[in-house]
């Protein structure tokens, strides 16, 4: 009996430790990090705007009146992408789309706009290209720090929709993703 417990415990053992070998790491440079940030912030605002519904659209969790509506907040990222994008793609900012806040199909529509024009900017950057300088602000930055600044802003905006959304008693989308995961 001691001999056939001993050989389990040596071949599982065994088993345990070559399924613990470290595999090498791949490797990722800085624009392919950041373009894959930037799509994982597209897919959860988008995700967040379609979760919210039409009537709570102009909810805002406090009564601070320069607090935006939910609604304003996705318009304030549509907006920062009209702008940060025009300039990585070296055109001119155009306008956002004046739209009612509290019309839901009107701000997603302005969202994946706007998230179409990004993806024609972050798409177009090459290592060669990383480096030319767009204006942003009262300076100009190199694209890659332009490409920081969008991912960053957005990140920052979505946590802010999480917010909204968890105030409704609605998961947010990169939640419900991770809880998907662990119980498929």
């Amino acid at each position: 009996m001691r001999v056939w417990c001993g050989a389990v415990a040596v071949t599982w053992l065994g088993t345990t430790m070559s399924m613990q070998v470290p595999q090498p790491l791949k490797r990722v440079d800085l624009l392919t990090y950041l373009q894959a940030g930037y799509a994982g912030n597209k897919a959860n605002l988008i995700a967040a705007a379609e979760a919210m519904p039409d009537g709570d659209y102009g909810f805002k969790p406090s009564s601070m009146p320069e607090m935006r509506t939910f609604g304003e907040t996705i318009l304030h990222v549509a907006s920062g992408h009209f702008s940060a994008c025009a300039h990585l793609r070296g055109v001119s900012p155009e306008p956002s789309p004046g739209v009612e806040p509290n019309n839901k199909a009107a701000v997603l529509k302005v969202l994946v706009d706007s998230f179409a024009l990004c993806d024609l900017a972050v798409s177009s950057l090459t290592d060669a290209n990383a480096n030319e300088f767009v204006p942003s602000g009262p300076v100009e930055v190199p694209k890659s720090a332009a490409l920081v600044g969008l991912v960053a802003h957005d990140a920052e905006m979505y946590g802010i929709a999480t917010v909204y959304l968890r105030a409704k008693n609605i998961v947010p989308p990169s939640t419900a993703r991770q809880k998907q995961k662990k119980n498929p």
